[in-house]
């Protein structure tokens, strides 16, 4: 038995013999190096810790003493524009009393003039004694009265779509609705002049954001295509990637519209998403206000979303989104600022469905408003210093410096001179606000010259001699 035992470990041993001159070169050298790491592990000293010497009581108070915490804020000067509001008396209508002194306003984008609207304000009225004045809790915990679900039902039949969701923050709406859908690894192409409600939902998305230039489709179709060949590389993870783009009807920004049947060309031959905000163009654009798809004569099916705020053409306040029901729908569970957010007011949401009625009873509103806007927009070129920025049929244009005087702050001081100039004579401007650190592309600083239905003919040409007279005073 000891006999068979021994020739047993004799043949095993025999066995790694034999291995060891079997294995290849590249095997046996990584093992030795791994032997020699062990044995360097076992036979090397302990690492020691620096020594260091206890501070004294008084040596410990000096180095407190030095210290100086970082402000919880950075200096702000007192001049700073944010830190002197200029004072509003009344209702912000065709006529504006700015601190004391009363202007024609160019400034409020009440764009079809319902702010002030009797049959609006009595509508208001009227559900505000029947339901009072807020709603203290969110549409899912007892905030959804039967005026919202009125007011979506409304909306949805005015855009001729399915289904469409109120949000009661007009921020908020395409703030929360970009990360409702497009998840962390989801891919997002967005114009570089994207307002900074957008730039904040993309934020909370958390996605691969990629800017093309403003309103050009050669750029947007080379990221495209650089996203088609990575796909290619990786089909497991492109099946699992969702694509979006989101762009303007009308940018805020710049004034400028966005090419939405060269869009739809790129969608799908690139099978991507749309989503459109229209908070400027929805109430603008189009025979009857129905916005950008309108303008082009392109099927509103062929977006995926609309989202616009009822705070400009409809003068109230919150937002929209519209689309298929399936999307909407999901919005009701992954809306952040719908889940948690107090809903509309019920007054405001009375006021927004007399503001359609209005809408679909006065389509020529909207011609009104277009022709408004040529006229100025016509009227303001040549001015010497500035140039307009914007559509002529924009109700919201920008003037920007022909050449900077040296730095940001300087062109911004230069423009507010211009500002004043105008509010001291009777019309209100009001210089576009960025949040500078915030901003992912800052736009050049402007004056926003805002066209309403309400001002005349005269006031657009006196706006717009005005203007003029300030710049020849201020910039030459």
């Amino acid at each position: 038995m000891a006999a068979a035992v021994g020739m047993g470990q004799q043949w095993v041993l025999v066995e790694m013999v034999q291995a060891f001159y079997e294995a290849p070169a590249y095997h046996l050298i990584l093992e030795g190096i791994l032997i020699l790491w062990i044995i360097r592990l076992i036979f090397s000293k302990t690492y020691k810790l620096q020594e260091r010497s206890d501070l004294t009581p008084k040596e410990k108070e000096e180095l407190i003493e030095e210290w100086q915490p970082e402000p919880l804020v950075p200096p702000v000067s007192k001049d700073h524009p944010a830190l002197n509001y200029n004072i509003v008396s009344g209702p912000p209508t065709h006529k504006i009393v700015v601190n004391g002194k009363e202007c024609i306003n160019f400034a409020s984008f009440n764009f079809l003039g319902l702010l002030d609207n009797e049959k609006v304000k009595s509508a208001a009225q009227a559900s505000l004694k029947k339901y009072g004045v807020g709603t203290c809790g969110p549409r899912g915990f007892y905030g959804t009265f039967d005026v919202h679900l009125e007011l979506e039902d409304r909306l949805a039949k005015f855009m001729r779509t399915e289904e469409a969701i109120i949000y009661s923050y007009g921020f908020a709406t395409i703030a929360s609705a970009i990360p409702a859908y497009s998840k962390r690894g989801d891919i997002v192409f967005v114009d570089e002049a994207a307002c900074f409600a957008i730039q904040k939902g993309l934020q909370a998305s958390r996605s691969n954001i990629k800017l093309f230039k403003h309103n050009d489709m050669t750029d947007l179709e080379r990221l495209l295509k650089e996203q088609e060949t990575e796909d290619q590389k990786n089909p497991r993870k492109a099946r699992v990637t969702r694509r979006f783009i989101v762009v303007e009807g009308l940018y805020m920004n710049t004034g400028d519209i966005c090419p939405l049947p060269e869009l739809i060309k790129l969608k799908y031959k690139y099978k991507v998403r749309i989503f459109l905000e229209e908070s400027l163009s929805f109430g603008v654009l189009g025979e009857h206000g129905r916005g950008i798809t309108e303008h082009f004569g392109i099927n509103i099916d062929d977006i995926d979303l609309i989202s616009a705020n009822m705070e400009n053409s409809l003068a109230s306040i919150g937002g929209f989104c519209c689309g298929r029901s399936f999307i909407i729908d999901h919005q009701r569970l992954s809306g952040q600022g719908y889940c948690f957010s107090a809903s509309l007011p019920p007054l405001l949401a009375a006021a927004a469905i007399e503001a359609l009625n209005i809408m679909e009873d006065n389509p020529d509103i909207f011609q009104t408003l277009r022709a408004k806007c040529k006229r100025i927009h016509r009227a303001l070129q040549g001015i010497s210093g500035l140039r307009v920025v914007g559509e002529s049929f924009s109700p919201a244009l920008h003037l920007r410096l022909e050449d900077s005087y040296g730095s940001r702050e300087n062109d911004e001081k230069l423009l507010k001179r211009i500002v004043d100039y105008c509010v001291n004579r009777g019309i209100a401007l009001t210089q576009a606000r960025y949040l500078e650190k915030e901003e992912k592309c800052l736009p050049s600083p402007s004056i926003r010259v805002v066209v309403t239905v309400e001002q005349t003919e005269q006031e657009l040409d006196k706006a717009a001699s005005l203007i003029k007279e300030a710049a020849e005073s201020v910039l030459n």
